[in-house]
Order: C-alpha cells, then sequence, then structure tokens
C-alpha cells in the first residue's frame, strides 16, 4: 500500500520547522504493515526531524477509543498533533514525497 496524504493542501514554501513535533501512529497489533508504517516513521523523522520529534503509538486493538478523536478510518494512520494544524496521513509511509507534502515539511508541486 502506497502512501497518500489524505488532506492535500497546496502550498507555496514549506513550514518551518517547529521546536517539537508530536505524531501518533495508529496501527492494530504488530501485523507486518503496522511494523513497516512504524520503522518508515522513525527512518523519516531521524532523517528530517532529529532531536525535535515524538511518536507515540497507539494499538486501535487495545485502545480503540482512540480512533474517534483523531477520526481514524484505516490503518496505519500517521496523525500530527504538534505543529498545528493537525495533519493526517495514512498508508505505510514508505513513499517520501507524499510525506513530506502531507507533514507540510515540502510544497506540493
Amino acid at each position: 500500500m502506497k502512501t497518500k496524504s489524505v488532506k492535500p493542501r497546496a502550498t507555496t514554501k514549506p513550514r518551518p520547522l517547529a521546536k517539537l513535533w508530536q505524531l501518533r501512529l495508529y496501527v492494530v497489533d504488530s501485523t507486518p504493515k503496522s511494523l513497516t508504517a512504524l520503522a518508515n516513521l522513525k527512518q523519516f523523522c531521524e532523517a528530517h526531524l532529529k532531536g525535535i520529534y515524538r511518536i507515540t503509538v497507539i494499538d486501535l486493538l487495545k485502545q480503540p477509543q482512540l480512533a474517534k478523536g483523531d477520526q481514524i478510518l484505516a490503518i496505519p494512520t500517521v496523525v500530527r498533533r504538534l505543529p498545528k494544524p493537525v495533519r493526517t496521513i495514512i498508508g505505510n509511509l514508505s513513499d517520501i514525497k507524499p510525506l513530506l507534502v502531507g507533514l507540510d515539511l515540502r510544497p506540493a508541486d
């Protein structure tokens, strides 16, 4: 499954890096898709947000009530809580370009 941005946004320039990026990764158990998404997200953050990010992994089998708050419709899904505005990206996060655009680190082409 390729990564796709749920809320695409056309901008002229990328957002400046915030002091702390809070990301939530919604998964279901330790499935191969979930593990791949987590590994891809960690690798992405180390390359683009080193030292200024925090990832919270939420297993919806253990905490299904948390899906409602961030309107989770599919998994795996990453939600950028900070910096505002909230952004949501669905998929295994293997495609870097939509991830950069979806998190406002790069403008849409």
